[in-house]
């Protein structure tokens, strides 16, 4: 139940033994800190290689577009 991310049911929660709650949420704790780990990665790679800006076109904003023109009214 727990890997498809649903976690657990209150139940079943609470008819688990005590020792077996603590082994679980060990697990799912080590699960999502490995989790983090891996993501954190992942940023920190993709922040180092596009450490340059997005190179963006030059469009000057003050004057619009030739074609735009309003339409004839009647």
């Amino acid at each position: 139940m727990f890997l498809g991310k649903g976690g657990y049911d209150w139940d079943t929660v609470y008819n688990m033994p005590i020792w077996l709650r603590k082994f679980t949420f060990e697990k799912i704790k080590e699960f999502y800190e490995k989790e983090r780990e891996e993501v954190k990665k992942q940023q920190n790679m993709l922040k180092n290689k596009s450490g340059k800006e997005v190179s963006r076109p030059n469009i000057a904003p003050s004057k619009p577009p030739t074609y735009v023109a309003k339409a004839p009214k009647k």
